[in-house]
């Protein structure tokens, strides 16, 4: 969860080493244990230091191997055997004690810039090469990392953090339009490559850029892949390879002695929360792991307390409650810690910090459930494949295996699937009927709104929502949501379910019956979790938590008072209605409206935001 940011002067003009030194300083909230720059001419790298790994203490960064290649580098690499493997038959020297740092750089030594190939894990990281004046930087396969440049004024710019690329004088504060249209049309950006800032770029999920001679290419290194059905003889080996995956992906995300799970009394959090546990206790290094948990006990009828208590005690771990009850909408909202750094829908800044500020007491690493829903979305058109093709031995064998070693028939749940598609309709966007008309005219949103509610084209045989799912633009709204770069929190949220690895597996076996009600996870789960737990079926939180939260506090509705800048993108007589909306789809869409109204309040230059810091002496 390191800080990085970078400037290269594209004229060739030295690097202003105060102005480095503030942005990387700027970062500190990112990696209190360490904070440094390099500079060389016109290129200058800073980093600032969390050690959230047994590896990461022997990090220093910026770094080099042969003081030609330097890095910067927000990473953690899993499949390091793998890795190490690789680098060493290369002729690599022993590497097993290398961290994630010097790891990227070998990769880099041994296969430039398809080095990006050889890795996986969670990374942002840029490369520059004095010889050959070149910049190279990557995001990994599902953006978990975020990166984010500017080329402006003969500067290019980077960071893992979006308000740090903010302070550079070059870099505006105008707005990116399209990205506001979206926000109002659909809670979040759909464009992977921008930001609400029309000079601030976003590198994308499995891209790498690359910079020379005053020319940025980007490349696409990784798409996520569409395999061979993968066909086993035997149930019992689909389970033991979904094992085997899922405890790499924990134990690549554990690698350190204090851990935090965010965990729910579902089963997707409470899988993950089973499995470190199991890894953890199997060591012989001291541990402490703990669950956090986000409860309702009056505003609405929540079972989480109850059902997370129950795998806590099973698994003899502390758990730490954080009552939502008492945080209203917007709660604190004017407190600069909790201002985001782009538009968001989400009401409920404060409880967010305050739990997160909660898990840092404990420790630096939160795992986190994420992912498990459309790992283990079943397919329709694999359903109807199988019946079309009349392929029902696997799945009679696979009932006769159910009943054998479980003694009771499986929950194929092929009948409730088939009800359900017959009787569901596709769900769209709703077009807000409140945004400026001649700001949408300009945009042309209507346009915009009917292709984002196209169903995407099936791009998978037999898995498409699924696969088409793991893709979702609202995927790096969520991950750069919880990132530090917003919360200004040192907690790394890690997701075990986003392990490409894991992934690819998940999309390669059929989804009936595995992933009917989630089959694989419950029954790998069997002896681990409580019973009550591994069979409670999926359900959504108890009631409409927003829709409680606007009944008890109306008046952030009735009261808010627009931003000068907000009747650009809202029609002023629609803002004095929604107060008195009752439809409750539409009031979740109004709800846009005041979130807009706030983050406009709050932007300033974030070198107003930023006091006057004294100047280091750096490193060069």
């Amino acid at each position: 969860m390191s800080g990085i940011v970078g400037i290269i002067n594209l004229d060739g003009a030295p690097v202003d080493r105060d102005l480095l030194w503030r942005m990387t300083d700027f970062l500190s909230f990112r990696g209190p244990d360490a904070k440094e720059i390099w500079i060389d001419g016109n290129v200058g790298f800073g980093h600032t230091m969390l050690h959230t790994t047994f590896e990461a203490e022997t990090e220093n960064q910026p770094l080099t191997l042969d003081g030609k290649a330097w890095l910067t580098a927000d990473a953690r690499i899993d499949g390091r055997a793998d890795l190490i493997h690789e680098l060493e038959s290369k002729g690599g020297s022993d590497l097993k004690s290398a961290n994630d740092a010097e790891l990227i750089l070998h990769a880099y030594h041994a296969w430039g810039e398809d080095c990006v190939k050889h890795l996986i894990g969670d990374f942002a990281f840029a490369i520059w090469v004095g010889r050959e004046r070149r910049l190279f930087c990557a995001r990994d396969h599902f953006g978990v990392k975020p990166f984010y440049y500017a080329q402006v004024a003969n500067c290019l710019i980077f960071s893992n953090t979006l308000n740090c690329v903010r302070m550079h004088p070059a870099v505006s504060d105008e707005l990116n339009d399209l990205a506001i249209g979206d926000f109002l049309l659909f809670g979040f950006n759909q464009e992977t490559s921008t930001t609400s800032f029309a000079d601030i770029q976003r590198l994308p999920p499995a891209h790498s850029l690359s910079w020379s001679t005053e020319l940025a290419r980007l490349n696409r290194y990784w798409i996520l892949p569409v395999s061979d059905q993968l066909r086993y003889k035997r149930p019992s080996e689909y389970i033991d390879h979904f094992r085997a995956l899922l405890h790499e992906s924990v134990g690549d995300r554990l690698r350190t002695g204090l851990v935090a799970v965010s965990m729910s009394g579902g089963l997707d959090s409470t899988t993950i929360a089973a499995t470190a546990n199991q890894l953890l206790t199997k060591k012989s290094k001291p541990f402490d792991l703990r669950a956090f948990t986000i409860v309702y006990d009056q505003l609405l009828p929540d079972q989480e307390r109850h059902y997370s208590g129950l795998v806590a005690e099973k698994l003899g771990i502390p758990i730490h409650y954080r009552p939502a009850d008492s945080y209203s909408i917007f709660d604190r909202i004017d407190q600069p810690d909790l201002l985001y750094s782009e538009p968001s829908d989400f009401p409920l800044p404060a409880l967010v910090f305050d739990y997160l500020n909660q898990v840092a007491g404990h420790s630096r690493v939160l795992l986190c459930g994420e992912g498990g829903d459309p790992l283990m979305l079943c397919s329709w058109l694999d359903l109807t494949k199988t019946l079309k093709e009349f392929r029902l031995e696997p799945i009679f064998r696979y009932a006769a295996w159910h009943i054998w070693t479980y003694a009771q028939l499986p929950r194929l749940g092929c009948l409730a699937a088939l009800r359900n598609r017959l009787g569901k309709k596709s769900w769209n966007y709703s077009y807000p009927v409140w945004i400026n008309e001649l700001f949408a005219k300009r945009l042309d949103l209507t346009t915009r709104l009917e292709q984002i509610n196209k169903v995407p084209a099936a791009v998978h045989p037999t898995r498409p929502e699924a696969y088409n799912n793991f893709l979702r633009a609202s995927w790096l709204d969520c991950f750069e949501r919880g990132d530090p770069g917003v919360t200004s929190i040192p907690v790394e949220i890690r997701y075990p379910f986003f392990d490409i690895r894991l992934v690819n597996y998940m999309l390669a076996i059929p989804s009936i019956p595995w992933c009917v009600h989630k089959e694989l996870l419950r029954i790998a789960m069997r002896g681990v979790l409580p019973e009550s737990v591994r069979r409670r079926p999926k359900k959504p939180l108890a009631g409409n938590q927003l829709q409680a939260l606007l009944r008890a506090y109306p008046k952030y509705i009735d009261g808010f008072e627009p931003a000068a800048g907000l009747v650009k993108y809202v029609n002023k007589d629609a803002i004095l209605r929604i107060s008195g909306e009752q439809d409750s789809s539409q009031q979740e869409l109004n709800l846009r409206i005041i979130c807009l109204n706030y983050w406009l309040h709050s932007l300033k230059s974030v070198t107003n935001l930023i006091p006057e810091e004294e100047c280091y002496e750096a490193t060069g």
